[in-house]
């Protein structure tokens, strides 16, 4: 019983931090470019992890505001400076996909 209820408890725990990262990115509209595991106009989220895999996450917070080109093809990404305060959690929510 203990450990179910531990193991449930590490399920919302996760679930809810999930949740609150794609609550961020939507805030920071993120998601008019870019989705979970499809390419829109930017790379999928899970295509960013997977190029950054062993990244330290600030390299990728850094990168949110300032935005950059020729990273994954033609097309830029513009600087999104309203997402700094959100960068970092972003930032780490991606790299864990």
């Amino acid at each position: 019983m203990r450990k179910t209820l531990i193991a449930s408890l590490l399920v919302l725990a996760f679930s809810g931090s999930s949740y609150a990262s794609i609550e961020l990115a939507t805030k920071n509209k993120c998601n008019i470019c870019h989705a979970m595991d499809k390419k829109i106009v930017g790379p999928s989220w899970k295509e960013v992890s997977a190029k950054n895999k062993g990244r330290d996450p600030a390299d990728l917070a850094a990168y949110i505001p300032k935005g950059g080109k020729d990273k994954y093809g033609k097309v830029p990404m513009p600087p999104q400076p309203n997402a700094k305060a959100d960068a970092d959690a972003l930032a780490k929510w991606i790299l864990s996909l």
